[in-house]
């Protein structure tokens, strides 16, 4: 065959989100930059002008930044203290509306039963994803850290449910606030993490938010527990599980450093709930459709509310992060009047403004720190 009756080379589209329209024979020489004014042309915001002026060439016209796109690289230029305060935030809000149908489910189901529920379904929840992207991507490197992780969180789980039906539910928040506390605690003692003054100020201002709204009610004299000793014993039983969840969030901290969130939101499921089934088994009672169901949501909230917590940690260091724990009090707030008929009161919507600002103002404190040495 002669070069002058020789077929025209096939062109095909080496750009993978753009769109070509096929070359009808070989360019000749110069087309090059032709071709060049036209792409420039179209990447001006002129592909309709460009294409009149070259019919017969191929036209690359770029296709829009997606939305996802543009939050993440807008994410991206976030000091990672912002970006752990965001996904802590979302942690509380799925971690409240968690607990919201928990209230109601443990109206009618046994506290130890419940708990394996919510962690069972929660590993229901994770098995398609680690399905689609094999067992070898949720292999740990320390099986061992994640099942003193399990254990930790268990026994944390294990005592607050114990004392939960026994002592009012405004003490129950209240004592879990204390939680952030040993945390920072701990993080500056295991991990050397510095303790600036804002951190310390924001979580003192926090806490002091929590007093406001829980402390015309708090029973720790006893009055909160039916007026006898055995009120006192159940909010120490309470108080007993702060740290045991510290020291949850704590190995979570550690686990970070080289394991991903997905590994050890899996790994928590799964040790939590062989941790929780011996005594779900002993108080096991028969479950309805719509019971089955409620565990199911409850499962998917904690697993996405363990997800956040997992990601704010790996993110930022852990006593900057734990202010906006207290928002959860906000949200608590919100939900239980939405949902409950719970009618927030004037100590609730001061304290709850205390909370608010602390965490928003030690943000911002971060934030312009993190911007201004690359925190």
């Amino acid at each position: 065959m002669s070069p002058s009756t020789r077929a025209p080379r096939p062109t095909g589209c080496a750009a993978r989100w753009k769109i070509c329209l096929p070359l009808p024979e070989i360019p000749p020489p110069g087309a090059e930059s032709a071709d060049a004014a036209a792409s420039a042309a179209t990447a001006a915001g002129a592909p309709v002008a460009a294409r009149a002026a070259h019919p017969d060439r191929a036209v690359a016209v770029a296709a829009p930044a997606t939305l996802s796109t543009r939050l993440r690289r807008r994410a991206a230029a976030w000091s990672p203290t912002t970006r752990g305060l965001l996904w802590t935030v979302g942690a509380g809000l799925c971690f409240t509306l968690l607990n919201a149908l928990m209230r109601a489910l443990a109206q009618s189901v046994d506290p130890m039963q419940s708990q394996f529920m919510r962690y069972a379904m929660g590993l229901l929840i994770l098995l398609p994803l680690v399905w689609w992207r094999g067992p070898r991507h949720y292999m740990p490197r320390s099986i061992g850290g994640q099942f003193w992780r399990g254990g930790f969180h268990s026994s944390g789980l294990m005592l607050w449910f114990l004392a939960l039906p026994r002592i009012p539910l405004a003490d129950t928040t209240a004592i879990g606030f204390t939680t952030p506390l040993f945390i920072m605690m701990g993080a500056r003692i295991f991990f050397g993490e510095p303790m600036r003054w804002e951190r310390w100020l924001a979580t003192v201002l926090g806490f002091a938010g929590v007093l406001i709204v829980v402390g015309p009610r708090l029973g720790l004299s006893g009055g909160g527990g039916g007026g006898s000793g055995a009120g006192e014993l159940w909010h120490l039983v309470m108080l007993a599980s702060a740290p045991l969840f510290a020291g949850s969030f704590l190995l979570t901290k550690a686990l970070t450093r080289h394991e991903t969130a997905g590994v050890i939101l899996l790994w928590q499921s799964i040790t939590v709930t062989l941790f929780s089934l011996p005594l779900a088994l002993l108080y096991w009672g028969p479950l309805t459709a719509l019971q089955w169901l409620g565990f199911l949501l409850c499962g998917l909230l904690g697993s996405a509310g363990h997800y956040c917590v997992n990601r704010g940690l790996a993110a930022a260091d852990i006593s900057a992060t734990q202010s906006a724990k207290f928002l959860d009090l906000v949200w608590s707030a919100f939900f239980g009047f939405a949902f409950f008929g719970d009618i927030p009161t004037e100590t609730t919507l001061l304290g709850g403004s205390v909370i608010a600002a602390a965490t928003l103002w030690v943000a911002r404190r971060e934030g312009r720190r993190g911007a201004g040495a690359g925190d």
